[in-house]
């Protein structure tokens, strides 16, 4: 049976989604979770939820899914170790300097990918289960088709996202609010940019193009199950215990009928919460306009549905608990009963001798009568084995106080925890920072941005798209054949299962054009790359924010990787580089992949190549570019500018500044690249600094 795995923002929230019916929970405890806005848990608290949980056979898992640096790892480690003592069965992570104190800390604990790592097709899964990760919550966009096929193919446990909140952006790779107003979707802090009001030129209607209604997948519970996935994920640690409660009880009841929700419990998740209503697009493969709306602030909470179901998880107790009795009921001797869980737990109670029966005799149907009156309690009787000599009997009361007194028994024993082993997070010796300063590199969007002139320039790399690449095209061909220049083409951030033929086609002509290397920005990009026999670098969707991620990507065998720009460069100077590290100094800022055409959705129309963009309330356009598989790429309003400032990032250990160019013209992009080397002084009329002085919250 599918596992449903319920939202706890608050103690009171995770009684509403276990007496829901939930099986697991899911919750934030301390800071380092993508939820840090809503009412994380205390030590006490969190001692309490486990062991109430424990009791009932409900699943905890703890968030720690955001980028940490490396002065917060070591507390990411105790806290991971205090977890642990308390009783989490799981730890849901983001970075993967986080996975790896969890490991060392805690190396018994398991781990799961979240949705937060990106992770999108089959390879991304198998790399997962190399590190040591038993389950991955796949990216949001993926259609059943594609679901299905990495659950039959994973080596792991695969975890669906259903119902709930959709962010505009793949999860993980948005950078909007940090960009615009340092709150860190990757660090948890996320303002919810997607949700606010932008003018699209050519809009038929919509003012909101970057808000999606909610996910809602009640209707293909079954089919989920069939396909191989293991876990279903509500979403709303930020909302009410009720709201939980509601969404909770409606999934947990389809799930255990094998029915699909009646079209009550469909009006109640509607009233519960949702945006001009619910979307399965991304499940069933019809994106586009139908999955976008917007949430009335005007519409009342539905206090009557919420009163009722905050009655009910208050008051009553959800039985989920198998408990098996066993009784032996003799003449002259005291009367014994057996309980055992599903946990092979065991409690044993004595009761009073059994005494002739004058009227009515005990039997074995009336003795089962009782036992299973298990109501008000979490164990749900499946059975009772009983011998029972002829012409005794016992008082209801006895039987009822023997059942009473084994299932407290077993409460006892299921609260016991288990001790788990723990480990030393070690961190490693800082390597020393190289003196040189970086060379230039350069990544284009465009081939048409290349030319004569930048050719002359000899960046150290060229980064090309790998969409952009033609064999035809003769225009890459200098650059190529320039031995001081290294030509590296750009893996799409997103490639879906079935698109990966076509990608795989096109990496094999650039190898045979004399393409040495690939910069990719997902782990389930870099195995494949490799065996295509590509010197992998790593670009910015890998979210580099620690030494200790560089530390994995060295053994994964990356020549380079991009750090974050979300970090200061006080953080760059003090990490720990044991391979040559990147970062971006120029361009216009990346600041969502998303699947949906925002383009199509607002105007109806495929026009990518002629579209502005999109303008916020205060007047800054943000470009929107075409993105392989039809995407698109949100680029931020103003450009990151820092050649008047090369002291400050020349003497940090880089080895590479790169120049993004997005929206420039050939000219712009030979004008730049010589200032940034010094031989030129061009300066764009409006830019901004970026992230690299004032950081993120």
């Amino acid at each position: 049976m599918l596992e449903l795995l319920a939202p706890a923002g608050s103690p009171e929230g995770v009684v509403a989604a276990v007496q829901s019916g939930a099986d697991a929970i899911y919750l934030g405890f301390g800071n380092f979770n993508a939820r840090r806005n809503a009412k994380n848990f205390t030590e006490s608290d969190f001692e309490k939820a486990a062991e109430y949980c424990r009791i009932r056979g409900v699943k905890l898992y703890v968030t720690l899914n955001t980028l940490a640096s490396d002065r917060e790892l070591p507390d990411i480690a105790r806290q991971a170790q205090t977890a642990s003592k308390l009783g989490a069965d799981a730890i849901l992570v983001q970075d993967l300097g986080v996975l790896k104190a969890v490991r060392q800390a805690v190396p018994d604990m398991p781990v799961h990918a979240s949705t937060q790592m990106s992770i999108h097709n089959l390879e991304g899964v198998k790399v997962a289960a190399a590190m040591g990760i038993s389950r991955v919550v796949l990216a949001r966009e993926l259609d059943r088709s594609e679901i299905e096929y990495i659950c039959r193919n994973s080596p792991i446990e695969i975890e669906v996202f259903a119902h709930g909140a959709l962010c505009m952006c793949y999860s993980g790779q948005c950078y909007m609010s940090a960009v615009i107003g340092r709150r860190s979707g990757n660090r948890g802090l996320c303002a919810q940019p997607c949700r606010m009001p932008y003018s699209v030129p050519g809009a038929r209607k919509s003012s909101y193009p970057l808000s999606l209604k909610d996910n809602c997948l009640a209707e293909y519970l079954r089919d989920l199950e069939r396909i191989g996935v293991k876990c279903v994920k509500l979403e709303g640690r930020m909302k009410r215990p009720e709201y939980a409660a509601v969404v909770t009880d409606v999934y947990s009841r389809a799930i255990r009928s094998g029915k699909n929700p009646s079209g009550e419990d469909m009006k109640a998740l509607r009233e519960a919460f949702s945006r001009d209503g619910f979307t399965d697009g991304y499940y069933t493969g019809k994106t586009g306009e139908t999955m976008f709306g917007v949430r009335n602030e005007r519409e009342k909470q539905p206090e009557a549905l919420f009163a009722a179901a905050k009655r009910a998880y208050l008051k009553n107790e959800f039985q989920r608990v198998p408990v098996r009795f066993a009784a032996q009921i003799k003449a002259d001797v005291p009367a014994r009963l057996a309980a055992q869980d599903d946990l092979g737990n065991i409690a044993l109670v004595d009761g009073p001798v059994p005494q002739p029966a004058f009227h009515k005799e005990l039997t074995k149907v009336s003795l089962q009568t009782q036992l299973y009156k298990t109501g008000g309690t979490p164990f749900i009787c499946e059975g009772v084995r009983s011998e029972i000599d002829p012409g005794i009997t016992l008082p209801v009361s006895a039987v009822n106080e023997m059942r009473r007194t084994a299932l407290s028994d077993l409460v006892i024993k299921r609260s016991v925890l288990k001790p788990r082993r723990e480990g030393e997070f070690i961190q490693g010796f800082r390597l020393l920072n190289r003196e040189d300063p970086p060379v230039v590199t350069v990544s284009v969007t465009r081939l048409t941005q290349l030319s004569n002139k930048l050719l002359g320039l000899k960046p150290a790399v060229l980064y090309v798209p790998l969409e952009e690449f033609d064999a035809r095209d003769r225009s890459l061909a200098p650059f190529i054949e320039d031995p001081d220049i290294t030509v590296a083409v750009t893996m799409p951030r997103i490639i879906h299962d079935g698109e990966m033929p076509d990608v795989l086609k096109t990496l094999r002509a650039a190898k045979n054009a004399g393409v040495s290397d690939v910069l990719t920005g997902n782990i389930g990009h870099i195995v494949t790359c490799r065996t295509e026999g590509f010197n992998v670098r790593g670009d910015f969707g890998l979210n580099v924010y620690n030494s200790q991620t560089l530390r994995i990507f060295k053994d994964f065998g990356l020549a380079s990787a991009t750090l974050s720009f979300e970090l200061r460069l006080e953080q760059i100077r003090h990490l720990s580089k044991p391979l040559d590290c990147e970062l971006i100094v120029y361009g216009r800022l990346p600041l969502m992949i998303t699947e949906n055409c925002i383009v199509k959705s607002a105007t109806g129309l495929c026009n990518c190549s002629n579209f502005g963009g999109i303008t916020d309330r205060n007047g800054f356009t943000f470009p929107v570019l075409k993105a392989f598989g039809c995407r698109n790429v949100v680029l931020n309003s103003q450009k990151l500018f820092l050649a008047d400032r090369m002291g400050d990032y020349q003497n940090i250990g880089l080895w590479g500044a790169r120049l993004s160019f997005t929206t420039e013209n050939a000219a712009e992009c030979a004008a730049i690249t010589e200032t940034y080397m010094q031989k030129g002084d061009y300066a764009p009329s409006g830019f901004t600094r970026g992230l690299y002085y004032r950081g993120v919250e």
